[in-house]
């Protein structure tokens, strides 16, 4: 059997560029997930949207608040996934001052409908969003996913008990 590959997908994201000047001197960067995932070891963490409780409150900062336990296990790059924007993404990493993570913006839910992770949130009025998971990853060969129980449609919440940064580092020191 095959092992799972990360989907190839194209991220819209935006980067700063000193040269624009000005008060907003970013400009646009396609990122592939051949760049992003080929030839590393990476972990990525799916949540269901920028601002929200759990996701502010508890993923993110877990992630971010462990990031240099991540790299001393020799992992690349940890990254955020969500169904928003890059201008959602950056402002929801600057409110929580977040800067090791690497927020990666699926505003078409591209990436997460490949992974088969996209659910209806329109119960809340959220549309289509990401179910909460975190996945290990090394050269695009998916490893590893913890996926949050209840995966379905307009779920009332999805806590965060099996996706968070300690389960993840629990697996990786494992290994």
């Amino acid at each position: 059997m095959t092992p799972a590959t990360v989907p190839d997908v194209v991220f819209h994201t935006r980067v700063r560029n000193p040269a624009l000047g000005g008060d907003n001197p970013f400009e646009w960067k396609d990122v592939t997930t051949a760049e992003l995932f080929g030839g590393r070891n990476v972990v990525v963490f799916g949540v269901p949207g920028a601002f929200t409780p759990a996701c502010s409150d508890s993923h993110l900062p877990g992630f971010e608040r462990n990031h240099e336990a991540f790299a001393a296990l020799g992992v690349d790059l940890v990254a955020c996934v969500s169904v928003n924007d890059a201008f959602v993404m950056y402002q929801w990493a600057k409110s929580r001052t977040v800067e090791k993570v690497v927020m990666l913006p699926d505003g078409n839910g591209d990436f997460t409908r490949l992974m088969g992770m996209l659910v209806r949130r329109t119960a809340q009025g959220m549309g289509y969003r990401s179910w909460r998971y975190a996945m290990h990853v090394e050269d695009r060969v998916i490893r590893k996913m913890f996926v949050e129980p209840g995966f379905g449609d307009d779920p009332a919440g999805v806590g965060v008990k099996v996706s968070d940064a300690e389960t993840m580092l629990d697996y990786l020191r494992s290994r």
